[in-house]
């Protein structure tokens, strides 16, 4: 039996293979166009959360397939050169996500720490989301 990885491996990981930026640092770099933030959370998180006024939005399931030029899914913001964001609800799907696109060649890969969760206890701009009928 080989040995096993649980998430808490992967996510040490690949925090030491990305850079982590807190949610001001991240905060600074909005609005320049060499910079692109990624909301990794599902529709029902941004509809429930809020929004980052600018991110692309590409759900966690679909990142390796939009980042591939050669995937029938490809996006073009990810063949662009510019420095990636990516953020998520917590921290954990964006440091996986940035890992990955390191690996899959992108060259200026990011992550928010705390995620969206953070940037918004930070009083970061942000839309708020739909409130519940």
């Amino acid at each position: 039996m080989t040995a096993r990885k649980g998430y808490k491996d992967l996510l040490a990981e690949a925090n030491a293979m990305v850079e982590t930026l807190a949610p001001a640092d991240a905060a600074a770099l909005l609005g320049r166009d060499d910079v692109a933030f990624i909301d990794l959370r599902d529709p029902r998180e941004l509809d429930r959360e809020g929004r980052m006024a600018g991110a692309v939005h590409c759900p966690r399931g679909m990142l390796e397939f939009w980042i591939d030029p050669e995937s029938p899914y490809h996006k073009e913001i990810f063949s662009s050169g510019k420095h990636f964001v990516f953020f998520c609800a917590g921290g954990w799907r964006s440091a996986l996500a940035a890992r990955t696109a390191l690996e899959m060649g992108l060259e200026r890969v990011s992550h928010v720490e705390g995620g969206f969760s953070a940037w918004k206890e930070a009083g970061l701009p942000h839309e708020p989301g739909k409130p519940k009928p």
